[in-house]
């Protein structure tokens, strides 16, 4: 009959899960504390209220939906669903009332302390074990808690045998609907970000459907215009129009621009070839240190590994120098920039880390959007460039950052080969 009954319970566990991922997850499953830690309390609630009642205990899954709510809502969802479980264990009453209250703050206590380790995870598998340890945390709470009472309480030992092998079923049970729990989770926040990914592509794909009309339509006249000018300056011996060079200047710029423009909405790899990614960021954070100076910003750069890389060193150059300007320019007097690269599986990956302003999460949502900088005078073109052609390298970039904190940019590359080196010394 228990089984039956916390069969039934894993269900109501998995249900705000659904409901959240379908109804309310625009981006990601974590940004709604308050409301994943309703949904989760009145899952725990409702674990509680048809609990399997046997041997002087209430038997549910009460713990799962607390532990999720910790580890994927943060703090503030966790204690929502703390206090749902308070809240409708008074209701229920019973004698081991104080003994519920103990079980509930002491199994909160392992999600709490694990929710840093959790965040900092990024492989599913790892996030999903991290889940199942928090809830055989509670398991161990339960049984240890359980015990102590029946010891204080002067229970038949005849029965602690019978609570054992409730307590072995309720552990399995809650530890496999905890991971499975998990597992929507992950799909949930993975389905998010391709979403977020495909919405990012299409809007690449608008600005260079523009870029290439506006191409067009512009380099018709100016190449008209170009021409008749040269001719012009060709039959003028004597010299006396001398400001035909100049606009001749001017209209090879304006044709620049257009080019450039073009290549920034579909960046093309024009120039393939291998170079060494340790001396090239060494370059680039030279080039950018009087700008770091000017600024009062301490930039450094630590190399551990040399790594071969086989793409357009031109256009990297070019992302890194505006991921890293804007690095710089974030960062208050006195802050710092520090440049890594290490090595992850087969991706190499270029960390620019900064202790400046940061921004929020509805800010982070908004970055690589044409015309949204958090800049004052910024266009938002700059870092729209360098996550295109960091995405024709076939890479990739994860932003994360905390308002007041700092701002950490990871940017991963397939290489080509890698030997051993040593460190570079900052700058």
């Amino acid at each position: 009959m228990i089984v039956e009954k916390l069969l039934l319970h894993v269900l109501i566990v998995l249900a705000p899960i659904l409901i959240h991922s379908v109804f309310f997850s625009e981006r990601s499953i974590g940004r709604t504390s308050y409301l994943i830690g309703i949904l989760h309390g009145f899952s725990a609630a409702l674990c509680i209220l048809f609990a399997y009642e046997g041997l002087g205990f209430f038997w549910d899954l009460r713990y799962v939906p607390l532990v999720l709510a910790f580890l994927y809502g943060g703090l503030h969802s966790g204690f929502i669903v703390l206090a749902a479980i308070f809240i409708m264990r008074t209701f229920v009453g019973g004698d081991a009332l104080l003994y519920g209250y103990l079980i509930a703050i002491l199994s909160a206590a392992g999600p709490m302390l694990a929710g840093k380790s959790f965040n900092k995870t990024e492989k599913k598998w790892q996030r999903v074990m991290w889940a199942v340890l928090a809830a055989f945390w509670a398991v161990i709470i339960q049984q240890g808690v359980v015990l102590s009472y029946m010891t204080a309480s002067n229970a038949d030992i005849v029965y602690t045998a019978e609570v054992s092998y409730f307590i072995f079923i309720l552990g399995a049970i809650q530890m496999l609907g905890s991971g499975f729990a998990a597992l929507l989770h992950e799909a949930s926040i993975e389905r998010n970000r391709l979403q977020e990914e495909i919405f990012r592509a299409e809007k690449l794909n608008t600005l260079g459907e523009m870029a290439a009309s506006i191409a067009h339509e512009v380099r018709n006249p100016l190449t008209v215009v170009k021409g008749f000018l040269q001719l012009i300056k060709a039959d003028d011996k004597k010299g006396n129009l001398p400001y035909l060079p100049l606009i001749l200047s001017e209209l090879d710029r304006a044709e620049s621009i257009i080019s450039s423009y073009l290549n920034f909405a579909k960046p093309q790899l024009e120039i393939v070839e291998t170079f060494e990614l340790s001396n090239f960021l060494k370059d680039v954070t030279q080039l950018l240190n009087p700008l770091a100076l000017k600024k009062g910003v301490t930039l450094t750069c630590q190399a551990e590994t040399k790594i071969i890389l086989e793409t357009d060193r031109n256009q990297l150059r070019q992302a890194m120098i505006n991921l890293i300007k804007n690095a710089i320019e974030a960062t208050p007097e006195s802050g710092s920039v520090a440049i890594l690269l290490s090595v992850e599986g087969e991706k190499a990956e270029i960390t620019v880390a900064d202790t400046g302003i940061g921004m929020t999460k509805e800010q982070l949502a908004k970055l690589g959007s044409l015309y949204y900088s958090t800049k004052e005078k910024g266009t938002g073109l700059g870092t729209m460039v360098s996550l295109g052609i960091i995405d024709a390298m076939e890479g990739k970039t994860v932003y994360k950052s905390q308002p007041g904190i700092g701002t950490t940019v990871k940017i991963s590359l397939p290489y080509t080969a890698k030997e051993n080196a040593g460190t570079y010394d900052p700058f």
